[in-house]
Order: C-alpha cells, then sequence, then structure tokens
C-alpha cells in the first residue's frame, strides 16, 4: 500500500501541470452547461408566453372577454386598448371613437400583408389561414368586426360597450402574436426547392415594377412571377388587382400617332407657284465676228499696218 502511494505521489510530482490543463477543461465544461442551462430556460418561458398568447387568442375567438392582467404586454404603436375600464368622464362616443381608431389601425396592418404581394412572399405565414396564430387572429377579427357599432352616435349598453373593447383588444393582441410569429417563420415551412421559387420571385418581382425596364422586360417578369407563386402561395385577387396596377403604372400610358400627324401636309392654296427653271447658258464655241478695220497680212509690207477701203467710185 505504501508504495501505491509513493508512485502516486511521485507521479503527480512529475506531472503536476497535469492539474491546471484539467481544471480548464473542467471549467469550460462548466461554462457551456451554464449556457445550455440559460437557452433552455429561455425557450422554456417563450414556449409559455406564446402558450398564454394563443390561449388569448382562442378565447378571443370564442367570443369571451380576456382579464386585462392575463394579457401579456405588449409594445405596438396602436396597442392603446389595455384597460377594460375608461375613464369615469369619458363619453361613451369618445370611447367608440379611440375603439374604432384602434380597430381600424390594425385592420390597415393586416391588409399591408394581404395586399402587398413582397410581403405575402416574404412573410406567408400571414396569409396561410392553416398556421394557428394566423387563423386564431382571423377568427378574433371576425368578432371585433361584428360586434363593431355602425357610428361612434350608436346607443349602447355598458355590456355591449365592454364587450366591444374586449373584442378590440383581443384583435389587437392577436394580430400582434401572429405577426411576430410570422416573421419568426418566414420560408422555414417550404423545402429548399419551393424557397428558391420564392427567391427567384422577389427578383422578378423587382423587375416587374422597375421604372429602368423596358415594358417588354416588365411584363415578361410579371407573367414569371404569377408562374413561380402557382401552387406556393394564395393570393387574393385583390392583390393581384394592386400588383397589376403597379406594374401598368410603371410602364405608363402608350398613345398612339394620331392621324392628323401621320398624315402628309398638304400644300398650301396661298403658297407661291414654283418658277420654272431654265437651262443654264453654255458659253459659245463659235468665235465672234471680226471688227472693223482688220489689220492686214504679210506681203512685204511692215507688220501691223492697216489698209482701209478705198471707196468706189
Amino acid at each position: 500500500m505504501d508504495e501505491v502511494l509513493q508512485s502516486v505521489f511521485t507521479w503527480i510530482g512529475n506531472n503536476w501541470w497535469v492539474g491546471f490543463v484539467a481544471l480548464g477543461v473542467v471549467g469550460t465544461i462548466g461554462r457551456r452547461w451554464e449556457i445550455g442551462a440559460r437557452r433552455r430556460h429561455q425557450r422554456r418561458l417563450e414556449v409559455l408566453h406564446a402558450k398564454a398568447e394563443l390561449k388569448s387568442a382562442q378565447a378571443a375567438a370564442r367570443g369571451k372577454a380576456v382579464p386585462a392582467a392575463s394579457l401579456p404586454a405588449f409594445t405596438s404603436p396602436t396597442a392603446t386598448v389595455g384597460t377594460p375600464e375608461a375613464p369615469a368622464r369619458e363619453t361613451q362616443a369618445t370611447q367608440l371613437e379611440r375603439l374604432f381608431a384602434t380597430h381600424d389601425a390594425v385592420t390597415a396592418r393586416w391588409l399591408e400583408y394581404e395586399l402587398d404581394v413582397a410581403k405575402i412572399i416574404a412573410f406567408p405565414a400571414m396569409s396561410d389561414g392553416r398556421q394557428p396564430l394566423t387563423a386564431a387572429f382571423l377568427r378574433a377579427k371576425r368578432v371585433a368586426d361584428g360586434l363593431r357599432p355602425a357610428s361612434s352616435k350608436a346607443k349602447l349598453t355598458k355590456e355591449q360597450l365592454a364587450e366591444y373593447r374586449n373584442a378590440v383588444a383581443d384583435f389587437e393582441v392577436a394580430f400582434d402574436v401572429a405577426e411576430r410569429d410570422a416573421r419568426r417563420l418566414r420560408d422555414s415551412g417550404f423545402t429548399e426547392v419551393e424557397r428558391k421559387r420564392l427567391d427567384t420571385a422577389k427578383k422578378l418581382l423587382t423587375v416587374a415594377i422597375d421604372e429602368a425596364a423596358t415594358p417588354a422586360e416588365r411584363q415578361l417578369a410579371y407573367r414569371r412571377v404569377r408562374e413561380e407563386l402557382d401552387g406556393l402561395i394564395s393570393i387574393s385577387d385583390e392583390a393581384i388587382e394592386v400588383l397589376e396596377n403597379k406594374v401598368m403604372l410603371e410602364l405608363g400610358p402608350t398613345t398612339a400617332p394620331s392621324v392628323d400627324a401621320a398624315a402628309p401636309a398638304e400644300p398650301s392654296a396661298a403658297a407661291p407657284a414654283p418658277e420654272p427653271l431654265h437651262a443654264p447658258t453654255r458659253p459659245a464655241t463659235t468665235p465672234p465676228p471680226a471688227q472693223w478695220p482688220i489689220p492686214a497680212r504679210g506681203n512685204g509690207d511692215a507688220p501691223g499696218r492697216v489698209i482701209h477701203p478705198k471707196p468706189p467710185r
């Protein structure tokens, strides 16, 4: 036994540096385990939070009032309906106007995903009713739309006003939850081949509404976008109409040349007739007639002597 202990101590004395390496390895493993535990805890909290939001959205779809304390806190620009009790000094018309503003703001945000083809391609879950959170939002929207009064001057009981207030709050919460889930998912629900088709559709859509492209290129890109999205994403008729209007707006109005402009201009009656062209005069080839007197040519006389003719007798 003493020999074994002696050998152990001897090995430790000779290899004392191994202790520092072992401490580093143990510390690294401990840190990795701690980071993993934090991530697992964060994911567990996110799951619990999503379940609570889904529960509130499902309760809104069934038309039940959801207590404000049970709803998660949101910081969206339209989150203005959070307290079930309005101030006592606020009239019913004022409350309805405020609820209408929130209702319309959420609807406008939803229409951006329904009518903009670029957003439909980027976040397909927002237009997919098979997604649980999207389906819960659509049910909450139907409930809020059904409970909305005709105008702010409508006379409602306290119970009806509270029911509509809760419906608008559930509608807003359900949209926020569905929007965040759609931005998280993006195109993860598609296969690799389908994602490539979506990327191609994005690029073609940019060409279809590009002012620098030619009309033929924009028309071809628009048809290719329709072909790439066929069978992948369901696009409403309203979104197609909006896209067609954008494409036609970029093409611009095409005006045919007028008949008057294409017809040759008629000669004016008051214009003077052109003068006839005269043939150009050519220089004469024959020499001009000799002028009088004529110098005499040599018969022995002095050169250049002029001989005048004698008058007849």
